[in-house]
């Protein structure tokens, strides 16, 4: 999807580039029906992307939805920048977003950064890392919805996962096979071995302790 802001400042031009072309009128354009703020740049010669106004508020958008309704009707000829916008993005149209009526354009932005933000605060789940209030833990989801940390092993404690007796002896007391919930440090602590590149421990063992 062509980025809103990243058109509107391709508008800006440079000293060495040409100069960007303003809207114009048309023959069946009655200038009394076109906002002061649309002459402007029609008389002052200016585009719509070098206009003043801060990016998402209300006189930006105006100024947007009646190029929008101008451009559709043939009532103004827009090119360069201003014109790209009007065909290859949804500026200067509106719809409805829990209940209230807002600029499709700024929505779609608005929901990729939620989005965004919401990938970067989720931690990566079932992965084992070293640390914490214990010597390991790790993010889980829980079966309710959310997320839960679950810290699990004895800090100080070495972990003799290369040896089977060891192994056997803490499967066997720890009733590893019937540990299921991931949500329990059980579960994590009987399942050691199989995250052993993860934590850093040297193991050829994948099973359950």
């Amino acid at each position: 999807m062509i980025k809103l802001k990243d058109l509107l400042l391709e508008g800006n031009g440079c000293s060495t580039c040409s100069r960007p072309k303003s809207p114009l009128l048309t023959e069946q354009t009655n200038p009394e029906k076109v906002s002061p703020n649309m002459l402007y740049h029609v008389y002052q010669k200016i585009p719509l992307t070098e206009n003043t106004f801060r990016y998402g508020s209300e006189a930006f958008l105006d100024l947007w939805q009646e190029a929008r309704w101008m451009f559709n009707n043939n009532q103004m000829i827009f090119e360069g920048v201003d014109k790209q916008l009007l065909e290859e993005t949804e500026i200067g149209l509106f719809d409805f977003y829990n209940g209230k009526l807002v600029p499709i354009d700024l929505l779609m932005e608005e929901v990729d950064l939620e989005e965004a933000d919401k990938k970067k605060k989720q931690p990566a789940l079932n992965k084992p890392h070293r640390g914490g209030s214990k010597k390991f833990y790790v993010y889980v989801r829980k079966p309710g919805g959310g997320i839960k940390k679950v810290s699990f092993g004895q800090a100080g404690m070495s972990a003799k996962i290369n040896n089977p007796k060891a192994r056997h002896a803490f499967a066997a007391r720890h009733k590893c096979s019937q540990k299921t919930d991931k949500t329990k440090a059980s579960y994590w602590s009987c399942r050691l071995p199989r995250y052993a590149s993860l934590l850093g421990l040297k193991s050829s063992f994948s099973g359950f302790w």
